[in-house]
């Protein structure tokens, strides 16, 4: 299934071809940097939970309202959230629950490497010191 973002159909294989055009590479890239921020991150967990106002995610990020709103509009504009206004809060929620899969398996990953390194320093033991 295609989906669109920016002027671009972007398929789950859009990578898998020979030669990317540059405009999906660049596309890509860009999506990745949007998780590449911390607090971004931070965000992304606390809506997980459901869709929250920004006061909510002010008060648990312990940051300015400011910081977190410069976050969710770039959010935002790669389509990863949701607004809702009401009155004259605005509330955020995610768009596509397929990031917290994406999230999941890079924390998988990172647990796994980890836990490999864990195995080799209980496997290193200084010469003579059993």
């Amino acid at each position: 299934m295609a989906k669109i973002w920016g002027s671009v159909p972007l398929t789950l294989n859009c990578m898998k071809s020979a030669k990317p055009s540059q405009e999906v590479v660049q596309q890509v890239a860009e999506y990745f940097s949007v998780l590449g921020e911390p607090m971004r991150l931070r965000i992304l967990n606390l809506l997980r939970d459901g869709e929250k106002c920004v006061q909510d995610l002010v008060e648990a990020t312990d940051t300015s309202q400011a910081n977190v709103s410069k976050h969710l509009k770039v959010m935002m504009q790669a389509g990863i959230l949701n607004r809702r206004s009401k009155g004259t809060l605005a509330y955020y929620s995610v768009k596509d629950d397929l990031i917290f899969e994406l999230c999941n398996l890079v924390c998988d990953r990172l647990a796994n490497r980890i836990e490999q390194q864990a195995l080799h320093f209980r496997a290193f033991t200084f010469a003579g010191k059993r």
